[in-house]
């Protein structure tokens, strides 16, 4: 049974854990987990030999730290993840700092314990409820962050405006004895981070000319764009040289981290077929974004633009089975009915602006089904060559066996298909069928017509 009062509290409950900072209880509770051999972050994929390795070692310093990254690396997931390294409820005083039962910082707490002694009131904080998280921007203001003067409040209690009683505190006096994150640090104006550099370093801040001594037990994380956070006038230096460590994130390394990512994250209906090379095509189309001149490498590519894609893939998947009486396999055609979820997660360059969005989504679809093809290592050269000699091939749409019948007079297609599916399900066939010529297409071997496919044009340059 938790306990209610401070007396309670001090019978039932391990007055040393009282003693430690935030930190130190993270860290101890890292440790823990280290030696048990658990996982430290669940749901992190592709940073196990790089960032977490320095996110440890962080953590074990007892350092405030600042995830450096583009968007959709994961690193707000990281940050609020660290509450998994906090007790999972601790005792405090039921006063708005949530003060440490044996060494409050607020009066009001301070006043609690002097009149109450040990009747006083214990309430107890999940660690949910440690996490405070605020989204910088420019109009960010020192009263949002550390708080402000409450005229009504010092005329209520009798006190002067220097007083502690008399202020409404902000979020990070809020988040006493747990993590306070700042999401785009960057983005602060420089006399708000003036301030948090006076938090990290001095513990004391000054409100409206007032100092204000607050020592606050407050584990402090950052997340910024590197172009941002290194730029020239951006960061404070004093703030940027109290941060312990810089770690820099990273978008997946291989198609298969992204690959786990994606199915962690998008829906996917149970009853829809997505094979492997649908989903290594789109986990294809971020990285090659990703390389692409036309698009802003600055910005980013997100692991959503994967994420979003695959659920759209299924999506149109399923529509056409609903359609057509059919069973829903995902085709090579579902990723370019995915283009709305391409184009919205792409910046443009110039170059990108002139052609447009769509044109440049569609040519790294392309490109991407171009990637995934040398994986198979099918035999292809009949293919080509049947389109070298002049031939044409229309699919006929909403038709399967149609466009089964289609494939089969291109010699070499269909058996090319049937080693790539592994099995002779109609459905799967016309997908790998599909894979196979959008892949010789993305090799530039064949080309891509409004309702056909044929022999390529041996000038025709690439856009990337």
């Amino acid at each position: 049974m938790k306990a209610k009062t401070l007396g309670e509290l001090r019978r039932t409950y391990p007055l040393e854990k009282l003693k430690r900072t935030v930190k130190d209880e993270a860290r101890d509770n890292l440790k823990a987990k280290l030696r048990k051999g658990e996982r430290l972050f669940p749901g992190i994929h592709g940073y196990e030999d790089t960032v977490i390795p320095a996110l440890v070692q962080a953590i074990l310093a007892k350092q405030n730290f600042i995830l450096l990254g583009t968007r959709g690396q994961a690193k707000s997931r990281i940050l609020r993840s660290l509450v998994n390294l906090l007790d999972e409820e601790i005792p405090a005083l039921a006063t708005e700092l949530r003060d440490n039962p044996l060494r409050p910082i607020s009066p009001e707490g301070k006043r609690l314990l002097e009149e109450a002694g040990d009747e006083a009131p214990i309430v107890w904080i999940t660690r949910e409820e440690r996490y405070v998280e605020k989204l910088a921007t420019p109009d960010t203001t020192v009263a949002d962050l550390l708080g402000d003067m409450d005229p009504i409040k010092a005329a209520r209690k009798g006190t002067g405006m220097a007083d502690l009683e008399s202020i409404h505190f902000g979020l990070l006096p809020r988040a006493n004895r747990g993590i306070f994150a700042v999401n785009e640090l960057a983005d602060l104006a420089p006399k708000v981070q003036v301030a948090l550099f006076n938090i990290l370093e001095e513990g004391d801040v000054q409100i409206r000319g007032y100092p204000i001594r607050l020592p606050l037990d407050v584990w402090l994380v950052f997340t910024a764009n590197p172009q941002d956070y290194t730029a020239r006038g951006r960061i404070v230096t004093p703030l940027k040289d109290r941060i312990g460590s810089e770690i820099r994130t990273h978008y997946p390394k291989t198609l298969e981290e992204g690959l786990r990512i994606s199915a962690q994250e998008a829906y996917v209906p149970e009853e829809v077929v997505l094979p492997e090379w649908i989903r290594l095509s789109v986990e294809a189309v971020a990285f090659a974004a990703r390389e692409d001149r036309r698009v802003d490498q600055t910005a980013g590519v997100s692991q959503r633009l994967s994420i979003s894609l695959l659920e759209v893939v299924a999506a149109s998947a399923e529509r056409r089975a609903l359609l057509q009486g059919t069973r829903p396999v995902a085709r090579p055609l579902d990723l370019y009915a995915g283009l709305p979820a391409i184009t919205g997660k792409l910046e443009l360059e110039y170059e990108g602006e002139l052609l447009g969005a769509e044109r440049v989504a569609r040519e790294i679809v392309q490109r991407a089904f171009g990637l995934v093809l040398p994986r198979y290592r099918l035999r292809t050269e009949s293919i080509v060559a049947h389109f070298e000699a002049g031939h044409l091939l229309t699919l006929p749409e909403g038709d399967l066996e149609g466009s089964l019948a289609a494939m089969a007079e291109v010699p070499g297609l269909l058996e090319a298909a049937k080693d790539l599916a592994g099995t002779e399900e109609l459905e799967v066939l016309l997908s790998a069928g599909e894979f196979v010529l959008e892949g010789l297409v993305g090799r530039r071997k064949l080309a891509r017509g409004e309702a056909s496919y044929q022999a390529a044009e041996r000038t025709r340059g690439y856009g990337n």
